[in-house]
Formats: C-alpha cells, sequence, structure tokens
C-alpha cells in the first residue's frame, strides 16, 4: 500500500508540475537540436539580409555617382601647355556642367568644351561672348576697341616685356583676326576661347569660335595634387 501510494503520489505530482508548466510558458519543450537550427537560420537570415542591404547602397551610389557626372560635376585631367602658368598637365579638376544651363559664359572664365573634329576635350579661358568685337595685336586684347586688361596672365606678360620679348611671340595666325579665322564678331550661340599660353595654344584663332552645345562646363576646383587644392578663380 505503501508504494502503490508513493507512487501515485509521486506520479500525480510530475504530472501537475507539467501542466504547471505548460499553463505558464504556453508551449511545448523543443529538442536541443531544434533550438540550435532555428537559431542558425535566425543569423543565416540576418546575413542575407545585411547582404542585400549591401547590395541596395552600392546600386544607389552608383547611380548617383552617374547623375552627378553626367549631370552636375565631372572631372578633368589638364593635358598640354596652353594654359600655363595658370594651369598645368597633370593637374585634375571639377568641371561644373550644370552652371551654363542656367546661364550664359562670361568673360574670363576658364571652361572645357569638345572639339568634335579632334575627337577631344579643350580647356581655354573665354575671352568673346556673343556680339563682341574681338582683336588680338601681340599682346594687346581689343574688345569692342577698346584695350582690355587680363590679370591672369599679367605677369607672364610682364616677365616677356622685361626680357624684350612678346609673351604672344609672333608665329602663324596668333593674332586675331587672322587667314584661318578672318570673322571678329562672335556670332550668337558662340564663344571666343583663348588659352592662356598664347603662343603654344591652338584655340578659336585656329578652331573658330565654340557653339553652346560643344561647352561642357566650368573648372571649378582643382583637386589635384592635394598642395594645389583650391577654388578656380574666374576674371569676370
Amino acid at each position: 500500500m505503501d508504494l502503490q501510494k508513493n507512487n501515485g503520489v509521486s506520479d500525480t505530482d510530475g504530472g501537475n508540475e507539467l501542466k504547471h508548466s505548460d499553463a505558464e510558458d504556453g508551449q511545448s519543450p523543443l529538442p536541443e537540436r531544434a533550438v540550435t537550427y532555428g537559431a542558425g537560420s535566425a543569423r543565416k537570415g540576418g546575413a542575407y539580409k545585411e547582404i542585400v542591404e549591401w547590395i541596395k547602397a552600392l546600386v544607389i551610389a552608383v547611380v548617383l555617382v552617374f547623375i552627378i557626372r553626367q549631370f552636375l560635376f565631372s572631372p578633368f585631367i589638364v593635358d598640354g601647355p596652353s594654359m600655363e602658368p595658370n594651369f598645368e598637365t597633370g593637374e585634375r579638376l571639377i568641371v561644373n556642367k550644370i552652371l551654363y544651363s542656367i546661364r550664359e559664359p562670361k568673360f574670363g572664365e576658364v571652361v572645357v568644351f569638345d572639339v568634335p573634329d579632334q575627337h577631344r576635350k579643350f580647356i581655354k579661358r573665354v575671352i568673346g561672348v556673343p556680339g563682341d568685337k574681338i582683336r588680338l595685336e601681340g599682346d594687346d586684347l581689343y574688345i569692342n576697341d577698346k584695350i582690355v586688361e587680363e590679370p591672369y596672365i599679367k605677369e607672364a606678360i610682364e616677365e616677356a616685356h622685361a626680357k624684350g620679348e612678346l609673351y604672344n611671340e609672333p608665329g602663324i595666325n596668333t593674332d586675331f583676326p587672322n587667314s584661318q579665322v578672318t570673322e571678329a564678331t562672335v556670332p550668337e550661340g558662340t564663344i571666343f576661347a583663348l588659352g592662356d599660353n598664347r603662343s603654344n595654344s591652338t584655340d578659336s584663332r585656329f578652331i573658330g569660335f565654340v557653339r553652346d552645345e560643344e561647352i561642357v562646363g566650368r573648372a571649378d576646383i582643382i583637386f589635384w595634387p592635394l598642395n594645389k587644392l583650391e577654388f578656380i578663380k574666374h576674371w569676370n
């Protein structure tokens, strides 16, 4: 009797404890391997979501870079001596591509434009805008028959004159108008552009006026080399 009673009490108590636990937790106990599998699946799911988020971020970044370079700003590398002493070969610039969709180019601004015949881009300085009558005689620039100072090459001109030389050394078609480009007045929808290094620049004296649709934008920042990092000054 004692054995049966004890066994009955033990079975009843054990059953009550199990039922009591079910009532409190509201769930059945899982085998240890099931718990481990669930935790592993959660980790895998978290890693997958993180990979997807990284892919999304990279795609967004690529799209933003494309939009910025296509429509707003673009890097440009100076190649050649035509803009010395103000710009040198190897310098990297940021070109503002949206500015001239808002307004027209102005005298003294440094612009980058396409040269379709040569399948490349030039960097030059705006000298004449539509309606301007341009004349270049040696180192003297005339706009609408008035001599104009050019502060961006003033020191270079003075150094050449101190040596008894012209900065714009006489050569074939170095003056303007010339035998290659005879029209002196800048037509509508174009600009007249010259390199700062007048005696070593292929510019509007040779290729003619630059059409608005050929202008890429205004060079605004030198960002490389770092010791030359600066905003480009435009002489308006």
